[in-house]
């Protein structure tokens, strides 16, 4: 019976230990939240997925498309998740509305949005755009650009008739439903059209008047931010987007390793053209840059106060 009780005394030892070391080496969980499915604008977090980068900092990292696109943010501030891949003026705007979110890194760190009409058309400049039918996906900010936009060319948006085209942007310019669309990804709407030999002409926001911002940051809850796994994965994700950078080749083979119906024409397209726009310093921020279009925002209404900066995007340390 003493030698009974010593070896379940021993074994149970033996199955605590175990089970500390199984923890150990799963990682301290990590739940990301991405914006919309799988494309290359996730490049850097995927190839630090499969390159072990966020396992080498005791991160096991979770990667999941949302069923609604508006959901992430709201479970981040909920805490119902730890980061989530977001826009920089829905950071704003959400601030704004009260939910306790912060950017502690960029993921592209130019505007992506543009202003898409077709190459063959009577549209050469933004002042060619009176009288014309614009589509948009979401109003709010993209109807802020395009009156931005045309604010530059003596135009308002009474100048154009604007039709909700639900993210049909390409199409509804293909089928000639519109002659124009803001809100088009210059990575992809203009290389879906160019594949469908239609190629489009883009006007880039930031050459009309709207002030260069951040397309896609990750945001974490406030009250996390002084959580060391946090800045692991900051680090990580340099990592990731270094590899990307210095290998896009063999960067894609891993992108598409678990995506296979990724492997096609129009993602390697996006994915050459997207390469020049991630952030090679993730972590860091210009401060200068986010205040300055948080002023954008508040002059155009959508917020009603700019808050200190760093209760908003942090650099974490």
């Amino acid at each position: 019976m003493w030698y009974n009780r010593k070896l379940l005394s021993a074994l149970l030892v033996i199955f605590a230990l175990v089970g500390v070391a199984a923890t150990a080496a799963a990682g301290e969980k990590v739940t990301l939240l991405l914006d919309w499915f799988v494309n290359p604008d996730h490049a850097p977090i995927i190839v630090a997925q499969e390159m072990g980068y966020f396992k080498e900092q005791g991160l096991d990292v979770e990667i999941t498309a949302p069923a609604n696109p508006n959901d992430p943010p709201k479970l981040v501030a909920a805490g119902k998740a730890d980061l989530a891949v977001s826009y920089q003026q829905q950071l704003h705007l959400q601030v704004d509305q009260g939910l306790p979110l912060v950017r502690i890194a960029t993921l592209v760190a130019t505007p992506l949005n543009s202003l898409v009409v077709l190459a063959d058309s009577d549209i050469h400049t933004i002042a060619d755009l009176k009288g014309k039918t614009i589509g948009y996906s979401v109003g709010g900010f993209e109807t802020v650009l395009l009156k931005t936009m045309l604010a530059g060319a003596g135009l308002r948006l009474a100048d154009v008739k604007l039709v909700n085209v639900n993210f049909s942007l390409a199409p509804s310019l293909l089928s000639k439903k519109v002659d124009a669309v803001i809100g088009a990804f210059r990575n992809f709407e203009l290389n879906q059209m160019a594949l469908e030999k239609h190629p489009g002409r883009a006007f880039f926001v930031e050459e009309y008047g709207v002030p260069a911002y951040d397309e896609l940051i990750i945001v974490a809850n406030r009250k996390a931010v002084g959580k060391p796994k946090l800045r692991k994965f900051v680090t990580a994700l340099e990592r990731g987007v270094q590899y990307v950078v210095n290998h896009p080749d063999e960067s894609f083979k891993l992108f598409v390793k678990h995506h296979k119906d990724l492997d096609d024409e129009l993602n390697r397209r996006a994915w050459a053209d997207t390469l020049s726009r991630f952030a090679l310093r993730p972590g860091a921020i210009d401060k200068k840059r986010y205040l300055d279009f948080a002023a954008f925002l508040k002059k155009q209404g959508l917020i009603k106060k700019i808050p200190p900066l760093d209760g908003f995007a942090v650099e974490l340390r």
